[in-house]
Order: structure tokens, then sequence, then C-alpha cells
């Protein structure tokens, strides 16, 4: 099944998942397990990612990341799959931040929703910082690497390939 964005058809959401603290790699698959009951055919995911943090408290343990892609009931909002998710991470032991980007057993993040855009203060669609970070383009990029994320010119493997990408997917 291609999951590139189009214009006409089923809405896709890509939820970018983060681990750092516990058995990252169970928790990744339970997780991924867990998200497969949001989604209305089987949802695709990308390999497991070993990254550095970013912008992480000082010994911060490496991440486990990863994306997978599901196709939402048709009445989800992306603000009734944000509270899905957000329920999630509390279900695996994410309790309210002590500290800015504080390890944590698991982040799951929104990249996109379909074609939808918000700028709230709950909600940021597509997520802000997704075109520039490359621990969320890579494993996006092995599920849609044509997927051009709205308001981004470029593809997923566009982005990746561009010029002036730091090591840690940074523009510097």
């Amino acid at each position: 099944m291609k999951f590139a964005a189009e214009k006409a058809g089923p809405v896709i959401a890509f939820i970018a998942l983060g681990s750092n603290l516990g058995n990252s790699p169970q928790i990744i698959e339970e997780a991924c397990e867990r998200l497969q009951e949001f989604s209305v055919v089987p949802l695709r995911k990308s390999s497991l990612h070993r990254s550095s943090p970013v912008d992480c408290p000082p010994g911060s343990p490496d991440f486990l990341n990863a994306v997978v892609a599901i196709q939402p009931q048709r009445d989800e909002t992306p603000e009734s799959l944000l509270a899905k998710l957000q329920q999630l991470e509390r279900e695996f032991g994410r309790r309210p931040k002590v500290i800015r980007n504080e390890p944590r057993p698991l982040d799951l993040d929104l990249i996109v929703f379909g074609n939808e855009r918000r700028a709230t203060a709950e909600l940021s669609l597509p997520h802000p910082r997704a075109h520039l970070r490359r621990f969320v383009l890579e494993p996006l990029g092995e599920i849609d690497p044509e997927l051009v994320m709205p308001g981004q010119g470029l593809t997923v493997r566009g982005l990746l390939e561009s010029p002036g990408r730091s090591p840690d997917g940074f523009h510097g």
C-alpha cells in the first residue's frame, strides 16, 4: 500500500515514537501494537533508529526512534488522535515534565495528519520541527520517501538529501 500524500483518498497520519528510558526496544514494539488499534488498516512502521539526544539535559541516554503510518478512523480529528497519543504515553509511564526534554519511556509526536494544518497551544501540524530532525526524517523516509509534509516544498527524501543539513539533522 502506498502512503504518499494524495489529494483524494484516505487520511494518513504519521506518528514519531521515541524512547530513552527503560527497555526501549520493547516499549517501542508494544507502543506500535497499541497504535494499531487507532488504524483501520495495518499500520506501516519503520525499523528502529538509534539517535543521540538533541536539546536534552546533559547525560541523557540515547533514543530509539521509529515512525508509523496509520489510517485513522473516519471521524478521528488531529485533536482526538493527539489526546489518544498522550493517554498512551501516560500508560507507558510518562509523567509531567519537570525538566525540558528529560528522559522518558515513550514520546509520541503527531507529525502529519493528512493535509491538516494547525497552530494552536495544544497542537501544531505538521510538527514544527519534523522537517529538521534526522531522527524523524530517516524512519519517515523508510515508510514514505515521497511524502511532502504540508508547508514543505521538498519530499522527505529531498529533505534528507538537502545540502547544509548537519549530522544531527538540524540546519546549521
